[in-house]
């Protein structure tokens, strides 16, 4: 098996493909080993300077702290993938999670719709991804996750790529932040 690895816009997180399923449950972002049982996970969260892990359908973002170059660990995280992959596994999260449902408004639904749609699959292919959190008066506000979390251009993303978009498609969005 081969993992590959791929620079994201945030110099302090970096994408690993392992040409596998990662995620059949959704986007999943852990920073503490207590917050789950899974041993790769865990093992990851172990490494020193490792600060997040950020889960995928296809890919891993780790996100370091910046003390720590990716030469210190980006070996050690392959070689923790590979093994996990080698030992039968097919996927890291593979459980079906309860999510409660909402009932959305027509205008909260397209805001979602056009998150799904046109912004997340640019977000994960830089390793992260957005969740609407709420709509109130006008303001959009999101959930930036993995890769985008921390990013130095996650503003002007925020600002130039959602907001805009959301802005163009729904009248009665002003303005998107992120919480």
């Amino acid at each position: 098996m081969f993992v590959q690895t791929e620079v994201t816009p945030n110099p302090n997180s970096l994408k690993f493909l392992p040409g596998k399923a990662v995620s059949n449950i959704g986007s999943v972002e852990i920073s503490k080993k207590d917050e789950t049982n899974n041993d790769l996970v865990r093992n990851l969260l172990s490494i020193n300077g490792v600060e997040g892990i950020f889960l995928g359908k296809d890919f891993i973002s780790i996100n370091k702290y910046d003390d720590v170059t990716w030469e210190e660990i980006r070996h050690i995280v392959i070689s923790l993938i590979n093994d996990f992959y080698s030992n039968g596994n097919d996927c890291v999260i593979d459980k079906s999670l309860k999510e409660e449902s909402k009932n959305y408004s027509e205008i909260e639904s397209k805001i979602i719709k056009i998150l799904d749609e046109k912004i997340r699959p640019a977000v994960a292919k830089d390793g992260g991804d957005i969740k609407f959190k709420e709509f109130k008066d006008g303001t959009v506000k999101v959930q930036l996750q993995g890769s985008c979390s921390g990013c130095p251009s996650s503003t002007m993303t925020l600002k130039q790529g959602v907001q805009n978009l959301l802005c163009h498609y729904i009248p009665e969005v002003n303005n998107v932040e992120a919480v």
